[in-house]
């Protein structure tokens, strides 16, 4: 049986097209990279600890013989219709979910098939973007982003470990030449000609627990995420659009009511955001960053000190008065 064909053909029915192949090994090559972020305390709260984990797939299934890797479009509309707004990758439904519902099917395809196979979605510590390049389904450009053909960089990566033996796809080289449009507007210089820093990435910032008041100008009316670098990448200008009906925007994400945002409650978030890719961080940050946003955009805190019943909130409301002396 033609392994290859026959999961390509299953995933084509899907609507999925933009998949390819590596070898299941460890990736010694990543090692030293990893160990100096270790030794230089770079590594986030996102990131796995153990090394040994990040490079070694047969942790996850001993008998891995293939990785099959999958880009799933996001992208449905570009426009940015408010002065706040949430980056593209957050306005549809949760892709952790959605990406895993179609790595389930797939995965049950093999074992129809005589194989076994595991899936990851995101939050696991293989280095996806490295297995996707391996596997030809872009490359990594100059914003660490990885880069399609037909998407872009707008896609949500996903993997399947599967003991079968699968003819394996050639990377693809990096294209971004003489380029340095993402470098020139990255706002915070995560992206530069000496290398990268994600640890000072703006989406990183949006997300994070606690942020210095350094970084409260820095938002330009960011609620969660960053699409500067992917805005202005020539890779992205002509682009397919998804036809990953999940991903399709709901309308309360493309056209923020930043009134709602500064007072909601659980029940709002549990309705509106909780169903969405930045629903995981929790009701506290939107609330937190659009807090930041309103005062520094619009110069005023609309928002009764009362009204705010988390303490966390709060702070971020008495630091906002008084580095702006509102």
């Amino acid at each position: 049986m033609n392994y290859k064909q026959n999961i390509m053909d299953f995933c084509k029915g899907l609507g999925l097209d933009t998949i390819g192949f590596c070898k299941c090994r460890r990736f010694d090559e990543l090692k030293c990279f990893f160990e100096e972020r270790k030794h230089k305390a770079l590594e986030n709260e996102f990131e796995e600890k153990d090394v040994e984990k990040r490079i070694n797939p047969f942790i996850h299934m001993e008998q891995g013989r293939t990785i099959i890797s999958f880009a799933f479009p996001y992208l449905h509309d570009v426009e940015k219709s408010s002065d706040f707004y949430f980056s593209k990758y957050t306005r549809g439904r949760d892709y952790h979910i959605v990406v895993s519902n179609y790595l389930k099917m797939v995965c049950n395809h093999i074992e129809t098939m005589g194989g076994k196979a595991i899936y990851f979605v995101d939050s696991n510590p293989l280095p996806e973007r490295y297995i996707a390049y391996l596997c030809g389904i872009g490359f990594i450009g100059k914003n660490n982003m990885l880069i399609t053909e037909k998407y872009g960089s707008y896609v949500f990566l996903g993997e399947i470990i599967t003991d079968l033996e699968i003819e394996i796809d050639k990377p693809i080289e990096q294209k971004c030449g003489e380029c340095s449009l993402c470098l020139k507007e990255c706002p915070t210089k995560a992206i530069n000609k000496g290398g990268s820093c994600p640890n000072v990435c703006l989406s990183y910032i949006t997300q994070r627990k606690h942020i210095e008041d350094v970084w409260f100008d820095k938002l330009g009316g960011r609620i969660f995420g960053c699409d500067s670098c992917q805005d202005t990448c020539p890779f992205n200008m002509r682009v397919k659009l998804s036809n990953i009906e999940e991903f399709i925007p709901y309308e309360h994400m493309k056209d923020v009511n930043s009134k709602e945002l500064l007072n909601i409650d659980n029940n709002i978030f549990k309705e509106k955001y909780s169903v969405t890719s930045c629903g995981w961080r929790g009701k506290n940050i939107l609330q937190r960053n659009i807090l930041i946003n309103e005062a520094l955009l619009n110069k005023t805190l609309d928002i009764d000190e009362k009204t705010i019943n988390s303490p966390y909130v709060k702070d971020y409301y008495h630091r906002l008065l008084k580095a702006l002396q509102l």
